[in-house]
């Protein structure tokens, strides 16, 4: 239950789990992985990946290596790997990563800045409204 601080943490695997019906307000920091089925507002600061099931609504700003969003998130997001908006997800917000993928029928509205993993230098912010959607 409790981790010895000389033991780093991995960010390959799931540390936290907020549960569908759980409610929560302010600042989390996570070395591992958090998957986010209810519902968070705040700011999230993780240095494994953020995964945002389909029954999860977040209204933060999430910081992580990687972003995987099935749910809603109204806020903006920055990777150090990528962000994958699945066919359930939706975003209201701003990006900023190296890779950028928007599964059909996912929404995005918002700016994505798009930059090498290796480094914070950008391009040219682009404006989008997309909403990918199998009817059209």
């Amino acid at each position: 239950m409790f981790k010895s601080k000389n033991n780093p943490m991995n960010p390959n695997t799931t540390d936290t789990l907020i549960g569908e019906g759980t409610i929560f307000e302010g600042t989390i920091k996570s070395s591992a992985t958090i998957r986010i089925e209810g519902t968070i507002t705040g700011s999230i600061e993780c240095s494994g990946d953020v995964m945002i099931g389909e029954k999860g609504n977040v209204k933060c700003n999430i910081s992580a290596r990687d972003v995987v969003l099935a749910g809603k998130l109204h806020g903006d997001v920055t990777t150090k790997g990528k962000i994958v908006i699945a066919s359930t997800g939706q975003l209201y917000g701003n990006v900023s990563t190296p890779s950028f993928t928007i599964q059909e029928g996912g929404i995005f509205h918002g700016i994505s800045t798009m930059h090498t993993k290796n480094s914070q230098e950008s391009t040219t912010p682009i404006q989008t409204s997309s909403n990918i959607a199998s009817n059209q």
